[in-house]
């Protein structure tokens, strides 16, 4: 790479970390390039991306950023996950950790929290923001839904207690 170059990669690097509400980095080594394609469509399905960068450029990248703490966490041959979706990074990486031993997740961030290994686990385990407005209308519908029933069961009942009698004197 020349200077130019690396300083495209800085900058395109520091607005990912700029935008991103979570960060996630891992250790890939001995992953094998089919085992790396699913883990970006696995990545892209829940809604986020991966990228493989120069640890020294990353941490230039860093700086100014709210997620600068995984600075440390940048050694060795890293990837890093990021999702503007608070969970989504965390539940696909954890997902494939799962599945492949020579994925191990190193630690992450989350705006100015800096995360480690069980944290990142313990975001994987929340709902997604999509669940979260699922539940929150199902809250809102629910006592309207009610109301309607409860106003129907008077009329409902009468009208059973008719059909009962009309059914005896029928008989």
């Amino acid at each position: 790479m020349d200077r130019a170059e690396k300083k495209e990669a800085v900058a395109a690097l520091n607005g990912v970390f700029s935008k991103a509400s979570v960060v996630v980095v891992a250790h890939y080594s001995g992953l094998t390039v089919a085992q790396m394609q699913r883990l970006r469509k696995q990545m892209k399905a829940a809604g986020a991306s991966v990228q493989v960068a120069k640890n020294r450029l990353a941490q230039i990248a860093l700086e100014g950023t709210d997620v600068a703490s995984i600075g440390p966490l940048l050694k060795g041959p890293t990837l890093i996950a990021h999702s503007a979706d608070p969970v989504a990074a965390a539940k696909a990486a954890v997902a494939f950790a799962k599945d492949n031993d020579k994925f191990v997740l190193l630690g992450g961030a989350m705006g100015k929290t800096a995360l480690d290994v069980d944290g990142v686990k313990a975001l994987a385990t929340l709902p997604s923001l999509d669940e979260l407005r699922a539940k929150l209308l199902g809250l809102l519908v629910a006592p309207a839904t009610k109301l309607a029933q409860l106003s129907t069961a008077p009329a409902a009942k009468l009208a059973r207690v008719v059909g009962a009698y009309a059914a005896k004197d029928a008989a």
